[in-house]
């Protein structure tokens, strides 16, 4: 049985400033919104985030962003936040971009205990400057390091008492990997059932992943909307 939060207050409250996170989703999809709204109330600072994205203005990691509450962002994806794009010209916040396939594979070395890998992605370009290069099979590769967290949030559709997730179709994302790579995994659920409920063939994370478990209702918003005229 793992610890059922009685809050999304309650779920955060191990994490201080300073800390390292993962965060699911990939744009608003997947996103543990709860979680986040919980870390702005907080008012935690100096945050390294790992994540696809951050966000959009006003929504997901854009609030946390819009509050100064991350000094260093760990992503693949900038596009849809302009607050985000002003902290970056302007060196308020730092930026590491990865490529997003390398972003997937660090985050799952990391937690598969696997420290560092090769990989052609991003040879010749400002991502392997400062990094090994090496060949195999006169091709080159660049050597990138795992990537682990204090915490990772994530978002799944459904859990048992143990800790067994399963997720909603895309909104898996980069929540599974996550799961593994955090040394305290709080996972953000739509539905929490009795243990022995759940079919083990469709479970996606086992619950030896994770740490604790929040059953909270989502908006889940819509990055872009588009329509008919």
């Amino acid at each position: 049985m793992k610890p059922i939060y009685s809050s999304a207050q309650e779920a955060v409250a191990k994490i201080e400033s300073g800390a390292t996170l993962m965060v699911g989703g990939f744009g608003l999809v997947g996103i543990p919104e709860q979680l986040i709204l919980a870390l702005v109330e907080k008012g935690v600072t100096d945050l390294t985030v790992i994540s696809n994205n951050c966000g959009v203005d006003e929504w997901g990691l854009g609030l946390l962003l819009e509050n100064k509450q991350i000094k260093k962002m760990i992503g693949s994806y900038v596009g849809e936040n302009k607050e985000f794009e002003r902290q970056v010209l302007s060196g308020e916040i730092a930026v590491e971009l990865t490529p997003q396939g390398t972003l997937a594979e660090k985050i799952r070395a990391g937690g598969a205990g696997i420290p560092a890998f090769y990989t052609p992605a991003g040879v010749g370009t400002t991502v392997a400057q400062g990094k090994e290069i090496r060949e195999f099979d006169g091709k080159e590769y660049v050597l990138e390091q795992a990537l682990r967290a204090d915490f990772s949030l994530i978002r799944a559709a459904k859990a048992d008492k143990f800790g067994n997730l399963i997720y909603n179709k895309t909104a898996q994302n980069f929540n599974p990997m996550m799961a593994a790579a955090g040394r305290f995994t709080i996972a953000e659920v739509e539905e929490i059932v009795e243990t022995g409920e759940l079919d083990p063939a469709t479970v996606h994370t086992p619950s030896i992943y994770v740490q604790g478990l929040l059953q909270a209702n989502q908006e889940k918003r819509i990055e872009r909307l588009t329509i008919q005229s």
